[in-house]
């Protein structure tokens, strides 16, 4: 049946390449992605799945569905296609976005013989505001046996981990006044967001687990030099591997922002500008499947590396409801990094083309021996259950 399932990817391999291509030439910003979705839209209905859009509320979000006649487990296949500013495609969610498209259209030709359910989710904005946030937090995936996606990058790497993250904004109200002729008059904002920096980069220096990050830049300070700047903004990741610490990290963050209200007479207001991200709790018995079925299309494990930390993925918040992996595949040849023009170039080549639709069979190939597969099946939702126990207590 997987000889049937690559069969049908093949088969279609110009149109997945035709829908990968067209997204990636019409870039779209999170929550913006009107010609992505309702590309990837279009084929699932014409490839026979029911298609629910929007979802939450979302324009560009979707769910596809199809279910045998046959009971059997839910496999979600998880799609991306937010571009980002200025580069576009840099980080290839136009290969994501058909490999799970691919990857479902595969698992369909054999799901009415070996039952269950396929859905697609089409997932907006994972750069910025993840659709994958609200739809955990509204239980969209509470119901889902596994949930599968795979990454474009450089080389082979298996699922691994993701960084905690919360995106706060710090604004600062002072009161404006003449720099020169009466600067006692004024309260400087852009003073306070520089003590924020400054306290947070003291601060580096005590944390405990050098997995923590702060990052942050100013997006307001000030309108002119000779003015005393009556208000100020900086925007920060803050980042760690667990959720637990960087809750605590976050408190550490927040008492500097005050402080430096405190200090300068100005007034404090904070808030989320982005959503929250948990971290990526990978479920490895899964994920060794991704692995072996890498291997049944010819990638040696030798070739495949260990995961690393990328960051921050709003799967995190997917993999607190179900079980799921975020491996990378290898679809350039060259040692690019994401989010860099270089990678953007070369992931629209044919050879990337070809990296996305093994990536998908990889994908489906999983799927099949989950279902297929009631004693791998269970080991995966027990080690789910164990995993995010352990999780809560980091």
């Amino acid at each position: 049946m997987k000889q049937q399932i690559a069969s049908v990817i093949d088969g279609q391999a110009e149109a997945f390449t035709a829908i990968s291509r067209y997204i990636g030439e019409n870039p779209e910003l999170g929550h913006e992605e009107f010609k992505a979705s309702a590309r990837l839209m279009e084929e699932l209905r014409k490839q026979g799945f029911e298609v629910e859009s929007p979802v939450l509320g979302l324009p560009t979000a979707f769910i596809g569905r199809y279910s045998s006649a046959k009971p059997g487990p839910t496999v979600a296949f998880l799609c991306e296609y937010d571009a980002l500013p200025e580069l576009g495609h840099a980080c290839g969610h136009h290969l994501i976005c058909v490999m799970g498209l691919a990857a479902a259209v595969g698992l369909k030709s054999v799901i009415d013989e070996i039952g269950g359910t396929i859905r697609v989710y089409g997932t907006p904005a994972e750069e910025t505001k993840g659709a994958k946030v609200p739809m955990s937090a509204e239980g969209l995936f509470d119901d889902v046996d596994i949930a599968l996606m795979a990454h474009p990058y450089y080389t082979y790497e298996k699922s691994g981990e993701s960084l905690a993250m919360d995106a706060i904004q710090f604004e600062y109200f002072g009161k404006a006044s003449h720099a020169a002729a009466t600067p006692y008059e004024g309260v400087n904002a852009l003073d306070a967001v520089l003590m924020l920096f400054n306290s947070i980069s003291v601060l580096r220096q005590q944390l405990l687990r050098d997995h923590a990050r702060i990052h942050g830049i100013i997006t307001e300070g000030g309108k002119a030099a000779n003015i005393i700047p009556d208000y100020a903004v900086a925007q920060f990741y803050i980042r760690s591997a667990n959720r637990p610490y960087t809750d605590e990290v976050v408190q550490k963050v927040l008492r500097c922002a005050e402080g430096a209200a405190l200090q300068t007479g100005c007034t404090l207001k904070t808030s989320n500008y982005e959503y929250s991200y948990d971290e990526l709790i990978t479920n490895e018995t899964l994920s060794d499947l991704f692995t072996r079925n890498l291997g049944e299309l010819g990638i040696p494990e030798s070739e495949i590396e260990i995961g690393k930390d990328h960051g921050s993925v709003d799967l995190g918040n997917v993999s607190r409801h179900c079980p799921a992996i975020h491996p990378y595949v290898k679809v350039v040849d060259e040692k690019h990094l994401l989010h860099t023009k270089e990678f953007r170039d070369l992931s629209m080549k044919d050879r990337a083309f070809e990296g996305m639709l093994l990536g998908a069979k990889a994908l489906a190939f999983t799927a099949y021996d989950a279902i297929t597969n009631p004693e791998v099946l269970r080991s995966i939702r027990d080690e789910f259950r164990k995993s995010l126990a352990a999780s809560r207590q980091a």
